[in-house]
């Protein structure tokens, strides 16, 4: 199995290219971190990403989702984010790097758990806010800055995905994908 990560800071469209993929048959992880969030608001937390127990929430959800059986025939899946974007969050938003978190990424890391190329969003330059996304587009610049760096520290190779119209960036993530796996989906 071959895991590739797609990736970028909040409103950058990932949402849309994996919709895209999904689409086309490729098997897609969501985001844990839009799962938790709605979650939080559910029981009545408005800010949940303030919460010291958020970070640990996002990194089970992810391992969970990780480690769940791949339908038989599934060659390839696309993550939705990876616990170094949890990482790069942690960062982000000042909370200490949690034992739960250092491990998954240690885990991840020494288990080749990911491909070495990750598929990185560029900003599309405006954001659109939602329930689970609160942040400015001067915030979700820095947030890119600090998303790129933990992978980059890390030894992944980022593949940059140009702001263009989704159906072109979908294209290109797909291209890259034969490309990379010849019988990837």
């Amino acid at each position: 199995m071959r895991r590739y990560i797609l990736t970028g800071a909040p409103g950058a469209g990932k949402t849309t290219i994996l919709a895209g993929l999904r689409d086309r048959g490729y098997a897609v992880v969501d985001e844990a971190a839009t799962e938790v969030i709605a979650r939080e608001h559910a029981r009545g937390c408005d800010e949940p990403w303030r919460e010291p127990r958020f970070i640990d929430a996002i990194a089970r959800l992810q391992q969970q989702r990780q480690l769940q059986p791949v339908p038989r025939g599934t060659t390839v899946q696309i993550f939705d984010r990876s616990p170094v974007c949890t990482l790069a969050l942690a960062q982000q938003l000042g909370h200490p790097v949690t034992p739960l978190l250092a491990g998954q990424i240690e885990r991840i890391l020494a288990e080749q758990i990911y491909q070495p190329q990750v598929f990185f969003v560029q900003l599309l330059g405006f954001i659109t806010p939602t329930a689970a996304r609160r942040i400015t587009l001067a915030e979700s610049v820095r947030f890119e800055r600090t998303h790129r760096r933990a992978y980059t520290e890390r030894g992944f190779e980022l593949i940059d995905v140009p702001v263009s119209p989704p159906e072109q960036r979908t294209a290109l993530v797909e291209g890259y994908l034969r490309a990379l796996d010849p019988v990837s989906r």
